[in-house]
């Protein structure tokens, strides 16, 4: 059995590789749909983001290749959403069937919640959590090379998992300012804990699960 570990670890290496164009032709952004080549399934986002960088690893220890995109949506040069996904693949074909761990929260007390769906016969795990984006992070370098700005603010993200019939394993990362959801919010991490959240914060939260859940159900299986 495959394990891929170093996959969720967030390995997101984000460096001009001569690969990026080529994983560029396996993704298709036709306004807000997602269609991906191999392995085949189609993805609808809430609002339309642009592709901004991809990039490819071999973990030969592992027999597999993670590739990873990054994708954003943003207003007055301001990112308001941001959508990283990866897809491991395996490489031997003598390996055996993919396994991938459970999704874990970066912080239980912001952890909203977390189950599992099942689209097309697959059986994918999901999250919901508050968490705050990095502007200094590796990952999302890119997208000040597109002089688009990542504000160091709390966001929502729900992330989901999946493994495609042994062969390869989709995560999904989707995040969204809570500032861009058109109503104030507070700026005060107590007041995203799962114990604590409430009024305008616990609204934004709503509106959140809603359309992340939308995206899972948007999953189609070419």
């Amino acid at each position: 059995m495959l394990r891929f570990r170093r996959m969720w670890g967030f390995l997101l290496v984000f460096s001009a590789l001569a690969a990026g164009s080529a994983l560029g032709k396996e993704l298709k952004v036709e306004g807000r749909v997602l269609q991906f080549e191999t392995p085949p399934f189609r993805l609808t986002l809430p609002v339309e983001c642009q592709l901004i960088h991809t990039s490819s690893v071999e973990n030969k220890e592992e027999n597999s290749r993670t590739r990873s995109y990054l994708l954003a949506h943003w207003k007055k040069n301001q990112a308001e959403e941001i959508v990283i996904i990866q897809i491991a693949d395996k490489t031997d074909p003598r390996a055996g069937p993919m396994v991938v761990p459970p999704l874990k929260p970066l912080s239980e007390k912001r952890l909203f919640s977390k189950g599992k769906r099942k689209r097309t016969g697959l059986e994918i795990d999901y999250l919901i959590q508050a968490m705050a984006w990095n502007p200094a992070s590796s990952s999302l370098r890119p997208l000040k090379g597109k002089g688009v700005i990542v504000p160091s603010s709390w966001v929502l993200q729900g992330q989901f998992l999946f493994p495609y019939y042994g062969d390869h394993a989709v995560l999904v990362r989707y995040s969204k300012d809570v500032n861009s959801f058109g109503w104030k919010v507070s700026q005060e991490g107590k007041n995203w804990e799962r114990e604590s959240i409430s009024g305008n914060e616990r609204k934004t939260l709503e509106v959140f699960e809603k359309m992340f859940l939308e995206v899972i159900d948007s999953l189609r299986i070419d």
